[in-house]
């Protein structure tokens, strides 16, 4: 899982950093030095999506596209009429770094607040109940992501509960599966592709943040989503000509399980580093069983731990802490980790001190 690196700081910014597994870089050497079809017609693609519906153990279009906004994009501007709109948690892709892609398609983005990231039946109804009548736009799709933008993950009951509303008022279920992997692999879940399949009428497995050089397949379960898709792809751009770029990495990530064996590793790093955080005694802004961690730091640490980690900055709290977000992929180093208990824990003790001194200071 070692990958070289000519960065002296440990990176922990997100999942997409390095290229592809090798496998992958494989199976695209194979495919390139065949002639395939064009458009996602090639035989990889067909073997991927029927690798990929024997997961759901049903029937269901796959499509394979480049990137997670895009598939969103294409997806929600397909399945939605002008007026429609769509329900989101306040912190999901799509509300917050999308930069208005679904907007700009006409839909507006209602979004509610989470302690977590997740939707519930009760969360959504009052944005259901509150929006009626002509000049409002109408509630249609419910979006939520798995994982979460916080990291947190679904359960079955969960999935269960949201699938049922949606059932119950009307509404589409989909979900933004950009890290599907990670939370499907988390210790506990109880949720796998056919339970998903059972519930959202569509969702995407992403690609692009768990070893693949590119590239997310979008699962439309439901039939009456399905009608003339293809020519919403097209017409949004977003068809490969060269299809089998994504359809065959697709094929290698799904043929053995790599898939999930990846996302697993991602995950065991990431439970790593929390135990190294909860030992040094820092605290977690939200319980995170995948391979995102979010750690609350003295502001005074923050700046010095970017000597030695590259991370994102999530959320400034103004009361003398930050959030940061660390994240581990498929490709993590163990020895990365490792390397990071000590200077942690050392940081975290200095910029506890220095805060300490400051608000004495401000007193």
């Amino acid at each position: 899982m070692e990958i070289a690196t000519d960065n002296a700081r440990i990176s922990l910014r997100n999942d997409y950093s390095e290229g592809a597994h090798p496998r992958l870089l494989q199976a695209l050497a194979v495919a390139s030095a065949e002639v395939n079809r064009g458009y996602g017609l090639d035989v990889h693609s067909a073997r991927a999506a029927a690798l990929i519906r024997d997961r759901l153990g049903r029937d269901a279009d796959v499509h394979f596209l480049a990137g997670g906004t895009q598939t969103n994009l294409v997806a929600l501007a397909a399945f939605l009429r002008p007026h429609e709109a769509v329900i989101a948690p306040a912190s999901g892709h799509i509300a917050m770094h999308e930069t208005g892609a679904i907007e700009a398609s006409s839909h507006k983005v209602l979004t509610v607040a989470t302690p977590d990231g997740k939707l519930s039946p009760a969360l959504i109804r009052p944005c259901v109940d509150g929006h009626h009548g002509e000049h409002m736009v109408k509630p249609r799709l419910v979006y939520i992501s798995n994982s979460t933008e916080w990291g947190t993950v679904y359960s079955a009951e969960e999935l269960q509960a949201l699938g049922g509303f949606c059932r119950d008022h009307g509404l589409l279920l989909y979900v933004d599966g950009a890290r599907l992997a990670s939370a499907l692999t988390t210790e506990g879940n109880d949720v796998d592709l056919a339970l998903l399949a059972g519930q959202a009428d569509a969702f995407y497995i992403g690609g692009t943040k768990n070893g693949a050089l590119l590239g997310e397949a979008l699962v439309i379960v439901n039939p009456v989503l399905r009608t003339d898709f293809r020519h919403i792809i097209k017409q949004r751009g977003a068809m490969l000509a060269k299809g089998m770029v994504v359809g065959a990495q697709f094929e290698a990530l799904f043929e053995d399980g790599l898939y999930f064996v990846l996302a697993t590793h991602a995950n065991a790093m990431a439970a790593r580093l929390r135990e190294i955080l909860q030992r040094a005694g820092v605290p977690l802004a939200v319980d995170s069983p995948s391979n995102q961690v979010f750690p609350v730091l003295p502001d005074a640490m923050v700046e010095r731990l970017r000597l030695f980690v590259e991370f994102e900055t999530w959320e400034r709290r103004g009361d003398g802490t930050t959030v940061i977000r660390l994240m581990t992929s498929w490709a993590t180093p163990e020895s990365d980790i490792e390397a990071l208990a000590a200077t942690f824990t050392a940081l975290y003790t200095e910029g506890r001190a220095v805060g300490a001194a400051q608000q004495a200071q401000g007193a």
